[in-house]
């Protein structure tokens, strides 16, 4: 016989009224448990009173927790989220480790209201015992559907920085870590995006220990022991993920040297046969400037002459010769060389702060012959460069506030800064001997603003450089924006195109590849 409303409220009452003896009327309960057989109306009163007096029955409690999950599962929405709701209270003891597993199953529904109800959920139980909450998700993430492993590990790359201290205790983020290690043993390109950028902010590794074991975390997955297969686009945007994740990471305590050494060995050799994983991205300045900013970051060096040497060929390769001149002194009909200006700022800061470490390269290193051709290119590569700073300076003269904001204003102050870094590096090579004292911010990086330092710049300036006349400062934003010159003459893309594709293509085994199958259905 089906249980109906009156007896569901009568039998409440009995529980209600036992008090301290609320033991003997098991039978009680299990009418209560058995509600979830009913109506509609019956299910919504099940849903709110088996929690109420679940922890009176511990011999039902298997029953209890599967009751309330077939009303996870009803068919009435507003069946599900009452129960989802509730199921918190069943999160006591060694239940809670099944209550997170059943939550993190149920974030694979579509319909946003209980996808949020599940979030709170998670979120509450989190509460009352941080450890066995993530005991759930991370079952689910290793063995659960991918929809489930998707949400979940999206859930905890939002969730887990919002949490106060109090919850995430020292304890609690050493278990985050270590299993985040074991996920990363086979994850997809966005599934690794989201577990670095979660594990990175955990307070427990916010120390040079805590820093380099990220590193080297990230040094697994980008497989640095081995040779780069130039026209996979897949090994390439591996390549291109792990070391934005590294990057942030690098410090002068912790150290950028193995990255560096292989985009010399390895990517620099290849890089204009370098297959891009996203059409609109120009891989070759992408690469370049995921290298110079790592390069101030550099430790010691056992390749360094080499990597230099590398840094110096690729540099020639973008500083073309002047065009020849014919008898009269004219140049000559051929065309006149395309300055490279993106390519050359990153090259050029590269091979400025290894060229710190051995100051002797272009003097010791570089041969005479080698070395004149290198100065020729310099010289020509300065001339250009000043008559494209005079252009700049004069379209900006004189600009504030929202015309600086137009978009060829934007890309003509991130031009200016192109050039402006490069001059200062060029006139640091042309001291005899080289200097290497310079420093510059690249040009897609926010301007560093120093104590005390009021006067502008000269990048700051108008033409002519004076302290009278200012334009606005640059914007301080992580300029991305694309230049195309008058003349044609700086590279198609100065700006930094950021992209993060979902996964990798094809099945490589341990690493970013092609997850293996697994269960699934309902496990809980």
């Amino acid at each position: 016989m089906a249980v109906t409303i009156e007896d569901l409220y009568r039998n409440y009452g009995i529980l209600a009224d036992a008090k301290d003896n609320l033991s003997q009327h098991k039978d009680a309960y299990q009418v209560i448990l058995d509600g979830v057989k009913g109506g509609p109306k019956e299910k919504r009163l099940a849903a709110q009173f088996i929690p109420k007096f679940f922890s009176s029955f511990p011999e039902l409690a298997d029953a209890a927790i599967n009751a309330q999950l077939d009303l996870c599962e009803d068919e009435d929405v507003s069946i599900r989220r009452q129960a989802i709701k509730e199921l918190p209270r069943f999160a006591t003891g060694e239940n809670i480790l099944r209550v997170a597993d059943i939550l993190t199953q149920l974030l694979q529904t579509d319909d946003t209201a209980e996808f949020n109800q599940v979030n709170a959920a998670l979120i509450s139980i989190f509460k009352i015992d941080a450890k066995g909450t993530l005991g759930g998700l991370f079952s689910q993430i290793l063995q659960g559907e991918d929809i489930v492993r998707e949400r979940a590990i999206k859930f905890l790359s939002a969730k887990l920085k919002t949490l106060p201290e109090d919850v995430m205790t020292k304890e609690v983020e050493e278990y985050v870590f270590a299993e985040t290690k074991k996920v990363l043993e086979d994850v997809t390109g966005e599934e690794f995006v989201l577990l670095m950028r979660m594990v990175s902010g955990l307070r427990v590794l916010q120390t040079v220990h805590g820093r380099q074991q990220l590193v080297e975390l990230v040094v697994e997955q980008a497989f640095l022991e081995q040779a780069l297969n130039p026209a996979d686009p897949d090994t390439v945007d591996r390549l291109l993920q792990c070391t934005r994740q590294a990057l942030p990471l690098f410090s002068k305590n912790v150290h950028s040297t193995r990255f560096v050494t292989y985009f010399c060995d390895h990517v620099l050799p290849n890089l204009s046969t370098l297959t891009s994983p996203v059409a609109e991205l120009d891989i070759q300045l992408e690469v370049l400037k995921l290298l110079a900013e790592m390069s101030p970051f550099c430790g010691d060096m056992e390749k360094l002459e080499a990597n230099l040497n590398m840094l110096f060929t690729k540099l020639l390769e973008f500083m073309p010769l002047p065009p020849e001149e014919v008898e009269n002194g004219e140049n000559s009909a051929s065309e006149e060389p395309k300055l490279q200006f993106s390519y050359v700022e990153c090259l050029l800061y590269g091979f400025h702060q290894l060229g710190k470490k051995l100051p002797d390269f272009l003097l010791d290193k570089v041969d005479a012959e080698r070395l004149k051709d290198f100065k020729i290119r310099l010289q020509y590569f300065a001339r250009g460069l000043q008559v494209y700073i005079r252009q700049l300076r004069v379209a900006l003269q004189g600009k504030t506030g929202d015309a600086l904001k137009t978009e060829e204003n934007k890309i003509k102050v991130v031009a200016l800064k192109i050039t402006n870094n490069i001059n200062v590096l060029i006139k640091d090579l042309f001291h005899n001997p080289p200097s290497y004292k310079s420093t510059v911010t690249l040009s897609w990086k926010p301007v560093q603003k120093t104590r005390g330092s009021s006067r502008p710049s000269g990048e700051e300036m108008g033409s002519g450089g004076s302290t009278k006349k200012q334009i606005s400062p640059l914007p301080r934003r992580d300029a991305r924006q694309i230049y195309n010159p008058p003349s044609g003459k700086y590279s198609a893309s100065i700006g930094n195109f950021n992209y993060e594709r979902g996964g990798f293509r094809g099945g490589r085994g341990r690493g970013f590849g092609a997850r293996g199958n697994r269960s699934r259905g309902r496990i809980y």
